[in-house]
């Protein structure tokens, strides 16, 4: 018989924050993908004995950097530059440099190899083709809910707001050198593993137990961390972590996305300390957000409310945006959430991507781009690429992949 299973939450201040950003190691002479995560991670280990910032993954062409915990978004940003600056001795050694986007555009998944982990393993085993598809690198944000009876009013809160997210990051328009005509592939591909994409959406938490616990009777997860839905309770650390968002190239538009997945948290948790209810949407309009999200990016028509409303993508943007103004001046973070704005202008992840691409023919100039854009920590106007390139500074090395 399946006894009953308590999930505690750990005690977490409210509105503490902690960002994992997931790094892409590229080999500076092909921009290809290299797997040498294990080489790096040995060498952080020995010169920074007590390190936190800097973690492995599953792939070994993947490192992560994860911040401290912190109550400012320029705080964690700094954790994550601290990281980087750690790392950039020891990848040029290798003739490795360090960016990300949600894919690779045109490394081969089938080359990839795992960390020598068994966990990672074991998911490979289980999902098979699916599992050797995973070469996606995505942001994770924690934002500390202080009491248990707010995580799923706040889940399903911000389950109405993951399409804007997910748009805003969209960063992996190409797959294995094919253009997918998706803004954010990443999330197709992610949905492949059984336990993720769009949140279950509970009322009470017993009934996320009881989900748990079917789950892990019957072997699909052996243990929490292995739901990966979108936006999931961390109950090991006391936070919602919203994961839906492809990674970034540049540490400005990481900032700008904590900040906007913070002021949400902490004005949804606002809204039910004034006894209000919160605003929530149907499951199967939320799948359909993420699609539309996925294909359209911020071109998309959104569906915003649970009465089936739709909207421009742009129209629901600046309203949010206004709304949590006020939270972001309490927050400290209203500069980095203001960022959002440049962002749409100069263009998100994938449309810088794609300017690059099609106006160069080639996904090394693509690659070589968000290179430029890590190093110099913002987005950079894909022109300045495009006017490198044609006047020679690159010359592709494996053809036209569009």
């Amino acid at each position: 018989a399946r006894g009953a299973m308590a999930i505690s939450f750990a005690q977490s201040e409210r509105s503490t924050l902690g960002v994992e950003w997931e790094l892409q190691l590229i080999d500076i002479d092909s921009e290809d993908l290299r797997q040498c995560a294990q080489a790096i991670l040995a060498q952080v280990l020995a010169q920074y004995p007590g390190n936190t910032l800097v973690h492995g993954e599953m792939l070994r062409n993947t490192v992560e950097l994860v911040s401290r915990k912190q109550t400012r978004v320029r705080d964690a940003i700094a954790d994550l530059n601290e990281g980087l600056e750690m790392l950039e001795p020891i990848t040029s050694a290798l003739r490795v440099d360090l960016t990300s986007a949600g894919s690779h555009p045109f490394a081969n998944p089938a080359h990839q190899r795992v960390s020598d982990s068994k966990r990672y393993a074991e998911l490979v085993n289980r999902t098979q083709f699916w599992g050797r598809q995973m070469l996606i690198f995505g942001t994770h944000v924690h934002v500390g809910i202080e009491d248990r009876a707010k995580v799923l009013p706040l889940l399903a809160f911000l389950s109405t707001q993951l399409g804007r997210i997910q748009a805003l990051t969209a960063s992996s328009p190409y797959w294995a050198g094919t253009d997918t005509g998706y803004c954010d592939n990443r999330a197709m591909v992610f949905q492949q593993l059984p336990t993720a994409g769009v949140p279950q959406l509970f009322t009470r938490w017993e009934e996320l137990e009881h989900y748990t616990r079917d789950m892990m009777h019957t072997g699909i997860i052996s243990n929490f961390d292995e739901i990966r839905w979108d936006i999931r309770p961390s109950p090991r650390l006391g936070t919602l972590e919203v994961r839906v968002c492809d990674s970034s190239s540049n540490a400005a538009e990481i900032g700008a996305i904590a900040a906007l997945i913070h002021c949400l948290v902490e004005y949804g948790s606002r809204a039910l300390d004034r006894g209000e209810e919160l605003p929530t949407i149907s499951p199967w309009f939320l799948a359909e957000n993420k699609w539309r999200a996925a294909r359209y990016g911020m071109d998309a028509i959104l569906i915003e409310d649970i009465h089936g409303n739709e909207r421009h993508i742009d129209e629901l943007l600046d309203e949010m945006i206004e709304k949590l103004r006020p939270v972001a001046e309490d927050l400290d973070c209203a500069e980095e959430l203001d960022f959002i704005s440049t962002m749409r202008s100069i263009g998100v992840g994938y449309q810088r991507q794609k300017a690059v691409a099609d106006a160069c023919g080639s996904l090394e100039a693509v690659v070589s781009h968000l290179r430029a854009e890590t190093r110099t920590g913002h987005p950079l106007d894909p022109q300045v690429t495009i006017n490198a390139f044609t006047e020679g500074a690159h010359t592709p090395r494996s053809g036209n992949h569009n």
